[in-house]
């Protein structure tokens, strides 16, 4: 095996042993720079303490690549060039990332997200989010649900620019079915990723997991149309944590208590107008000129 095969098979083998949650060991592998690296030093382990170490694991997730590579599946890890850079900086990251399409290491976009059941006046409001963006020279990420996600998509595609979805099953199936032609057309003209296994079915946890990767993933994450229940609340929660700002139309900081709730907090703008919205997407492209040159003048000081 080339060395960087060796290495997607020991960070594959540690995952499929378990024991730690998946975002620990890629923590740690992002850390050490080497998957096999721990790999060699977890079976040192076992031979101290007479347990019964074998390479199998390393064997097994090897003939899984090699039958990932006969399906024409494209992936990336958290030790590969071609990993997109923001998910580096959540406690969430992906160990790994199934894709089709163009993959970049840096994307600039912002999340739409919102209510899968969307008003026909929420699902209009996602798509002129999605073609101001567009026209912002910015990706749209979405999650290929139906609804606001769907919307924006459609819309981001129809502007010709650039939009990425984030599933929540593996990346050789399509959820919901009827979404599946326009899963098909992002992956032709945009990007599609998976951080499941390719055959995984959607499940209840994937789709927070999801949200999470969605909202490290972008610059922010604008949330369209939500009721009191969303899971696009999820997705907020996640922002805050990870320090990206969220952008919540009027309709949602008004007729939800926790849109309500996060009224004048830090990172958070509520906004009434496409003129409101370019004012806070400006101020947010904003933020890392203005951080590198506090950081300039505190080192100059």
């Amino acid at each position: 095996m080339m060395p960087q095969t060796h290495e997607h098979a020991a960070l594959f083998a540690l995952l499929r042993r378990g024991g730690e949650p998946w975002a620990r060991i890629a923590a740690g592998v992002a850390f050490e720079g080497s998957a096999m690296a721990i790999w060699n030093a977890s079976q040192a382990d076992e031979a101290l303490f007479d347990l019964p170490g074998s390479d199998s694991g390393l064997e097994a997730a090897s003939a899984e690549i090699s039958a990932w590579e006969a399906r024409r599946l494209s992936f990336t890890t958290v030790l590969d060039s071609t990993y997109p850079r923001r998910l580096l900086d959540v406690h969430e990251t992906p160990p790994f990332l199934f894709y089709e399409g163009d993959l970049r290491s840096v994307d600039d976009g912002m999340s739409v997200v919102g209510s899968r059941s969307a008003s026909v006046e929420g699902q209009r409001l996602a798509a002129d989010v999605a073609r101001f963006l567009v026209e912002e020279g910015l990706t749209v990420i979405s999650g290929l649900a139906a609804g606001i996600d769907a919307a924006a998509h459609r819309a981001a595609l129809e502007a010709g620019g650039r939009t990425v979805a984030f599933i929540g099953t593996g990346i050789a199936r399509s959820y919901p079915a009827a979404n599946a032609g326009l899963q098909r057309e992002i992956a032709e003209r945009g990007l599609v990723l998976s951080q499941f296994l390719p055959d995984a079915p959607p499940s209840k946890q994937s789709f927070p997991m999801r949200n999470a990767s969605m909202s490290g993933y972008g610059l922010a994450t604008i949330v369209i149309e939500a009721g009191e229940h969303s899971g696009t609340r999820n997705q907020v929660r996640r922002a805050g944590d990870h320090g990206r700002p969220v952008i919540l139309t009027e309709r949602v900081a008004s007729s939800t208590s926790w849109g309500s709730a996060l009224r004048g907090s830090p990172g958070v703008h509520v906004v009434g107008s496409m003129s409101d919205l370019g004012h806070a997407v400006s101020e947010i492209r904003e933020r890392p000129r203005l951080a590198e040159e506090a950081l300039a003048a505190l080192a100059g000081a």
